[in-house]
């Protein structure tokens, strides 16, 4: 008999996987190109003057398809004869296939029915090879259309958009993880990638560059909102003017919603401040549009400021890179310096400036490699150059984010681990009050003991994620540094009677903790702080306080010896020297008891406390 290897039965199971993640990425791909082929199919049925049959309308979505990845396209029939190029990609086209792939990739990586499962590298390889094959179909069934794919871009960008879609969906598949990094990377990379002080820093970087661009996204759209609102009858001129039907005009508008991303990075570069190109020879920027724009008559291009220098409207578009640098430093800080961490935990100036510079360059990057997808050429002389430029809109992203991020990020440090007036570190700790001492601190009816157990538990009561034997913090923004000595924090109330009692001292007993309870008058008062300090072994201390303990109980207590039963005096102790001391420490226990019964005399002629028994 012989046995089956293990690494053959591992490669026969693994088998099946790797086909069924080659199907994936065909049927992801498909599904992207039919849905597209669908709607192309609508427009030219609703068109009332059809150029070309439905074959042509099929290659027309091959081709629009492709474009969507980032491939650049062709038009052969133009009135000059010479073919034009067609480069500028609708990023709205473009989140359909980069969604199917990713989610191709992660479920041929994380198979929900539990069967055998490709390694990674073997999902990424599979479902990517399946997706390029459509894309090489596609590619061979449009060269005969009115939009034929330019064969040099199949490889890149399309390629390499398809394979970095694969490989987010297998990276999501595996939680996102940041490292290990590849045999053959540097091994001083590998190390510091396998620290969790890198990935955390790394993983607060890309999140704060995401929402700067998000920010540098939003605000540009806006800017193209605000424009479009006041050149609204050129808009709508122009929007009228490119079709006379309702099919045409459907069109159009679908056209124009899937340029709305592209316009919103357009105006995101104006308002950074190397603008866009509007041809061969024009520029926009915030100083003004020179040269003579090639605009086309589209409803989009309305927002187009006018010829001339700018104004104040034109430079209040700077306000979207400073808003996105301002987020940058938001986010970096709300992980630096968290609200629920002490002081000490806290990122250092330095980290905190080196997490918002790496923010700030991944914004700069991001930036970059939209602006350069959102722009391209719409055919040939001053038609050649349209959107912005990605090597001037990078880095004017960067040095936004960088100049203004970093030194607002320090500044939100600060303020965020300020301490004194409105301290939020919870440095102050909260006086802890019982139901029991609430009810009973009016009428003074508490005893002592009590007193004693509902500051020991409120003081010293642990929370759900604290260590027993320390005392709680809370957020008190409205305390100050005096809040801990009683005098209710800056603008409190004033405590209506001084303390009758005076601060603990070093020797006190354990349980004389400071705070308010039941039968006191004030946050100072103690328990047992008039209690003798005095070494307790000392024979005149130890009668003292138990003179004072009868007097307190309200003679509940019986008369107990204040020494241990049976034990002597030594003989040959007594003496002058003895006997003075004798004296001495039955005189210091007299006034220590003379000195109880004043306090609780005074006490139940006040109504503060029990009253002294005689």
């Amino acid at each position: 008999m012989t046995q089956r290897a293990p690494q053959v039965t591992a490669d026969r199971n693994r088998a099946p996987a790797l086909v069924s993640a080659l199907l994936r990425g065909v049927v992801a791909a498909g599904l992207g190109l039919g849905a597209l082929a669908v709607l192309v199919v609508v427009v030219w049925i609703s068109s009332p003057y059809p150029d070309s049959g439905p074959d042509g309308a099929l290659r027309a979505a091959a081709g629009i398809w492709l474009l969507a990845h980032g491939a650049g396209l062709v038009r052969p029939d133009t009135l000059s004869g010479v073919p034009a190029p067609v480069g500028v990609v609708p990023l709205l086209l473009a989140v359909g296939p980069l969604w199917l792939t990713h989610r191709a990739a992660r479920d041929a990586a994380d198979p929900e029915e539990g069967g055998p499962a490709p390694s990674r590298t073997g999902a990424f390889c599979a479902v990517t090879a399946g997706y390029l094959l459509v894309v090489a179909g596609a590619a061979a069934y449009a060269r005969g259309g009115a939009l034929r794919a330019d064969p040099d871009t199949l490889a890149f960008p399309v390629a390499v958009v398809v394979a970095g879609a694969a490989a987010a969906g297998v990276w999501t598949a595996a939680g996102r993880p940041l490292g290990p990094l590849p045999s053959w990377s540097p091994l001083a990379l590998q190390e510091a990638v396998a620290r969790t002080l890198f990935r955390d820093r790394a993983e607060a970087a890309c999140r704060s560059a995401a929402v700067g661009v998000a920010v540098l996204l939003g605000g540009g759209a806006l800017l193209v909102a605000v424009a479009l609102g006041r050149n609204a009858a050129v808009a709508q001129d122009a929007f009228l003017g490119l079709a006379g039907d309702w099919a045409g005009r459907i069109a159009v508008l679908l056209l124009a919603v899937a340029l709305v991303p592209n316009a919103a990075l357009w105006g995101a570069s104006y308002g950074l401040g190397p603008g866009f190109a509007l041809g061969a020879g024009a520029t926009a920027t915030p100083l003004g549009l020179d040269g003579a724009p090639a605009v086309p008559r589209f409803p989009l291009l309305a927002a187009v400021p006018e010829l001339g220098p700018g104004s104040w409207p034109n430079w209040a578009a700077a306000a979207v890179p400073v808003a996105a640098a301002l987020a940058v430093a938001w986010f970096t800080v709300r992980r630096a310096a968290p609200a629920d961490v002490p002081r000490a935990q806290a990122w250092s100036w330095r980290e905190t400036a080196r997490v918002t510079l790496l923010a700030a360059l991944g914004c700069g990057l991001a930036t970059a490699v939209l602006a350069a997808w959102a722009g391209g050429p719409l055919g040939t002389g001053e038609l050649s150059a349209f959107g912005p430029v990605w090597w001037l809109t990078g880095p004017a992203a960067f040095a936004w984010t960088a100049v203004i991020g970093v030194p607002a990020a320090l500044l939100l440090r600060l303020w965020r681990l300020r301490t004194p007036g409105w301290a939020w570190r919870g440095d102050v700790a909260d006086a802890q009050e019982s139901p029991a001492a609430d009810a009973d601190a009016g009428d003074g009816r508490a005893t002592y003991e009590e007193a004693f157990e509902d500051e020991f538990e409120g003081a010293y009561e642990e929370d759900a994620g604290g260590v027993a034997g320390r005392p709680r913090r809370r957020w008190a923004p409205w305390r100050g540094r005096g809040a801990a000595d009683g005098d209710g924090g800056p603008g409190g109330p004033a405590d209506p009677a001084p303390a009758k009692a005076s601060a603990k001292a070093p020797g006190a007993a354990f349980g004389a903790q400071s705070g308010t309870v039941a039968g006191s008058d004030g946050p100072g008062f103690e328990p047992y702080d008039f209690l003798p300090t005095d070494p307790w072994h000392e024979k005149g201390a130890r009668e003292a306080r138990w003179a004072s303990l009868q007097r307190s109980s309200g003679g509940l207590m019986a008369d107990f010896p204040a020494g241990p039963a049976g034990l002597a005096e030594p003989a040959g102790t007594a003496g002058p020297a003895a006997s003075g001391a004798g004296r001495g420490a039955d005189g210091a226990a007299a006034k220590d008891a003379k000195a109880v019964k004043d306090t609780t005399d005074g006490q139940g002629a006040d109504g503060d406390g029990p009253a002294a028994t005689p």
